[in-house]
């Protein structure tokens, strides 16, 4: 089922609410708390979400919503909203415009469209499957690069890797040109922008993956588990993104045996 017209302008609108939130929390030394799980929040986090949570409840009270900050409403919707509303907030903590707010929209649990907002440096990702993926507007595509020894592999950090995923991740992405870390969902928009060309990771959830993972097929690039099947909303939290065929083979089968 492809997302109506209605449903993606409603996406823009969800961005433009948070982002004016986010930006006005931004670099302001705001207070910092930890979370069970001890990943860090703010009051940003939570407003950002709750002003969106808002939109839906009063704009489409028939969608569900799932949201990283304050849980699920109406989960078993056909359409389900799922929020991010800071992802990386140790980098927006820390004044590094690269964190991103991550809205994905699932039909029957299947992500079909995800936007990927970066409210300081105003870019935006908008991809829907079946319809292509927008840079502020500008279709995008991945790069062409099928040659390990030229991609360029992006993934958060060793330390979200179990050891035994570590050993063999770390012999991939030494075969690449290079690998860059940081960057959280940022990476998958630049999987999409053609700059990074693959990104592995574990332990994500679903508000982690369930907007990316729509950019980055619409650009044209490929993101599954580590056992190549196509991310739904129960994945477990280990993803690989693409920019094709050819390196996503490589990487799946440098992760599968995980």
């Amino acid at each position: 089922m492809i997302p109506s017209p209605q449903q993606i302008a409603f996406a823009q609108k969800l961005a433009d609410a948070s982002a004016a939130v986010i930006a006005r929390y931004y670099r302001t030394g705001l207070a910092i708390d930890d979370k069970l799980d001890d990943s860090p929040v703010t009051q940003a986090d939570r407003e950002a979400e709750q002003v969106m949570r808002a939109l839906i409840q009063a704009e489409r009270p028939d969608e569900g919503i799932i949201g990283e900050e304050f849980g699920s409403e109406r989960e078993n919707a056909d359409w389900v909203w799922v929020l991010d509303p800071i992802d990386g907030t140790k980098a927006f903590i820390t004044g590094r415009p690269l964190f991103v707010t991550l809205i994905g929209l699932l039909y029957q649990g299947q992500p079909v469209l995800g936007l990927i907002n970066q409210p300081i440096a105003k870019e935006r990702w908008l991809g829907v499957i079946g319809q292509g993926c927008t840079l502020n507007g500008e279709a995008i595509t991945v790069s062409q690069i099928s040659d390990l020894a030229r991609a360029r592999v992006g993934t958060t950090g060793p330390q979200y890797f179990s050891e035994r995923s570590w050993s063999l991740f770390n012999p991939f992405q030494a075969q690449g040109r290079f690998t860059v870390y940081g960057g959280d969902g940022y990476q998958y928009a630049l999987v999409a922008t053609g700059g990074l060309d693959v990104v592995i990771e574990e332990g994500l959830k679903l508000h982690d993956f369930a907007a990316v993972a729509p950019v980055v097929i619409a650009a044209g690039g490929m993101m599954t588990d580590w056992q190549g099947q196509a991310l739904v909303k129960n994945s477990v939290g280990q993803v690989i993104a693409s920019n094709g065929p050819v390196l996503h083979q490589l990487a799946l089968a440098a992760m599968h045996n995980a």
